[in-house]
């Protein structure tokens, strides 16, 4: 009999690749799937698109799966914004997919999910249950994806949980960040403009944090709750952030005008007790020791 593996979807993105490195550091055999065949760092990556039902079986079948973390997504409101349609089979089918594999194999099931979901919050600390009104088809399909969890668990015993990420930052991220925006043109000696922002409040979290919060997820079966907020541990205006950058880079020209992101949130402190609580978990990269990471990694990438 193959020796016990997880199946990590996604594997080729940001948080997908951080989870499969985590997990493999610690011993554990992995099943790492994207679209695309690949090869990430000497490491073979198995072409399944989510929705390809049929081949997500037979590599279950091949593999003995006890456990997933689904990543694999769209992975934020940026993203495919003109096509909707897309967004709706990737996460919610693709979700479907997966999770019929944690049923039929017995899987423990971790997703990703992200604070999108509530769309703008109430003012005062954010629980996991106060009303979710996403403001996007990305943050719907979180809240989609985090209902299938929750039902297949109900419904079939699944053992599953969902982890609502805040905005996750680091090295191997495409898609907008002002983080990388800041660092970039600083080392590049370019200004960073923005018409607004000095104001507006962002939780980031770096993406080895996030990683280990759904693999320490992963570990602990069977939780009292399947939802949780997690967040990089602070609350800060962009402006708070650009600060953080110039100290780590002193030569960033940064400027940023008042009022919100014009296509973000305006979400206000999550409440994080939970998962310190049932999971133990603290973020251990604060903002700064990220940035002056994430610095150092953009700037050997630009060399190499």
């Amino acid at each position: 009999m193959s020796e016990p593996t997880i199946l990590v979807t996604g594997a080729a993105g940001l948080l997908g690749h951080a989870v499969r490195v985590l997990l493999e550091a610690n011993g554990q055999r992995v099943l790492p799937i994207d679209r695309v065949a690949q090869t990430e760092e000497g490491q073979p990556i198995v072409a399944c698109d989510l929705s390809d039902v049929h081949r997500l079986h037979a590599l279950a079948v091949e593999n003995r799966i006890t456990g997933i973390v689904h990543c694999g997504a769209h992975s934020g409101p940026m993203v495919a914004r003109d096509n909707p349609y897309s967004m709706v089979q990737v996460n919610i089918v693709g979700t479907a997919n997966v999770l019929e594999i944690a049923r039929i194999h017995g899987a423990r099931f971790v997703f990703c999910s992200s604070t999108s979901a509530y769309g703008n919050t109430p003012e005062g600390l954010v629980p996991e249950d106060v009303p979710l009104v996403p403001t996007s088809v990305y943050g719907a399909s979180k809240v989609a994806g985090e209902q299938l969890v929750s039902a297949y668990s109900r419904q079939y015993g699944v053992d599953g949980v969902s982890l609502r990420l805040s905005w996750v930052y680091g090295p191997r991220r495409t898609t907008d960040c002002i983080v990388r925006t800041m660092i970039e043109d600083a080392l590049a000696g370019r200004p960073t403009r923005k018409p607004f922002g000095r104001d507006f409040h962002r939780q980031f979290i770096h993406v080895e944090d996030a990683a280990r919060a759904l693999v320490t997820a992963l570990r602990t079966p069977r939780l009292p709750r399947q939802t949780y907020n997690v967040t990089g541990g602070t609350y800060l205006t962009l402006g708070e952030i650009g600060d953080i950058v110039r100290r780590v880079l002193p030569q960033a020209d940064i400027a940023l005008g008042e009022g919100p992101d014009p296509v973000d949130d305006r979400q206000h402190r999550f409440d994080v007790s939970a998962v310190q609580r049932d999971l133990r978990f603290t973020p251990e990269i604060s903002l700064e020791q990220g940035v002056r990471a994430y610095a150092a990694w953009l700037q050997n990438r630009a060399a190499a």
